[in-house]
């Protein structure tokens, strides 16, 4: 299991290892991934309920102490009367990701604002003149693709502490980054441009079958804070800011939420 458990952590792979710390076989472990389980904790049912937490706390990247009953119950009731398991959840979640789209001016100042944050930074562009190292040296991943073939092969490890940023204003490039940052389970996803070329952009997203509420409320559009941001870095601040102020649930003024013109 620890084998596991260090080659997965060297593959920068998302795992959590959940120990027995109190009560009936202690010293039991779960190795937990997204698509595994690996050992035991005593008891069938304690298993499933501890992986599922297990997989919770990694999403959040978050460690901690759990408690449940012997067959793993959860509430006070079911508790009564019954030996309490406690178990420690140990997270090993890779740094969260920053996929931009689009290299623009504004891209390298964001790829650096991310950096300093912790994200893994990946630079996708389809035009190989301007997805170069040289313009984006501070970016872990620099990548001439279009979006979809991205989001088919990677999409997948895409995670409520990640974001996508689509800076270009190129609808051959945008709206497949929509279509497919939306098909992911991201936590953020803000698209760069004005209320008007936004609402091109709605039009355009129609037209592919991308018109449900649900979807069109996950898209920060116009993207970042309304901190007056006029400079790249200034902008690149203001859309870091509202990736964190989304992530832990505070209210803040959101340029998508106000109206009239984003530079005044």
């Amino acid at each position: 299991m620890y084998q596991d458990l260090a080659r997965l952590i060297r593959d920068e792979q998302p795992v959590a290892l959940v120990t027995v710390i109190a009560g009936p076989h202690v010293g039991g472990k779960l190795l937990v991934t997204d698509s595994t389980v690996q050992g035991s904790l005593g008891e069938p049912e304690l298993d499933r309920i501890a992986a599922r937490d297990a997989l919770a706390e990694l999403e959040a990247g978050r460690s901690g102490v759990r408690h449940y009953g012997p067959h793993g119950e959860t509430t006070p009731e079911d508790l009564l009367g019954s030996p309490v398991v406690s178990v420690f959840i140990e997270s090993w979640a890779p740094p969260p990701q920053m996929w931009i789209f689009g290299a623009v001016d504004f891209t390298a100042a964001l790829a650096k604002v991310a950096k300093v944050l912790g994200y893994r930074v990946t630079v996708c562009d389809a035009r190989e003149v301007f997805a170069t190292r040289r313009r984006f040296p501070m970016a872990d991943e620099v990548m001439v693709t279009w979006p979809t073939p991205v989001f088919e092969q990677r999409g997948h490890t895409l995670r409520q502490r990640d974001a996508v940023c689509i800076l270009t204003h190129d609808p051959k490039f945008d709206v497949p980054a929509v279509q497919g940052a939306l098909a992911t389970n991201v936590g953020y996803i803000g698209v760069m441009g004005s209320r008007t070329t936004h609402a091109t952009r709605l039009e355009r997203l129609a037209e592919v079958g991308i018109d449900r509420p649900e979807q069109l409320a996950r898209l920060m559009s116009p993207i970042g804070l309304d901190l007056g941001a006029r400079t790249p870095e200034e902008t690149a601040i203001s859309i870091c800011a509202e990736i964190i102020a989304r992530r832990t649930g505070k209210a803040t003024a959101s340029l998508r939420d106000g109206s009239g013109p984003i530079h005044s």
